[in-house]
């Protein structure tokens, strides 16, 4: 059976759909942003099938009702997301769990809007 391409396997409603507003898909943070479009990436390189990747968000999802069911935390989706990413990427091999550790750890030393800010121009002036 050929895989569904992205536009079909994102038309979806319910608690596993991705937050939407007129439709689109909205991030609140640069990071969701970069994190849907590596999943989907490695999706359509076929590094995983989207039931895959659905199964493993139903996972996360479920673990976090549980985890916040009687604290009033706030949904936060694409932390879920993230855990059902983080889960696949180490169960399909793509990236052991030690190296995807470290690298998250760099990540998150980064100041605030590291990569938006002004760099001079280099180029000479003429």
């Amino acid at each position: 059976m050929a895989e569904m391409p992205a536009t079909t396997v994102l038309a979806w409603n319910g608690p596993l759909s991705p937050p939407r507003r007129n439709g689109e898909i909205i991030f609140d943070a640069l990071w969701q942003s970069r994190l849907f479009g590596m999943t989907m990436t490695l999706y359509e390189s076929g590094a995983f099938r989207w039931e895959e990747f659905r199964d493993a968000l139903i996972v996360a999802i479920a673990s976090w009702e549980d985890a916040h069911q009687q604290d009033g935390d706030e949904y936060r989706y694409w932390d879920c997301w993230l855990e059902a990413f983080e889960r696949l990427v180490q169960r399909k091999g793509l990236c052991d769990a030690s190296e995807l550790a470290k690298r998250l750890s760099e990540l998150a030393l980064r100041p605030p809007a590291h990569d938006h800010i002004a760099k001079p121009n280099l180029e000479p002036e003429s």
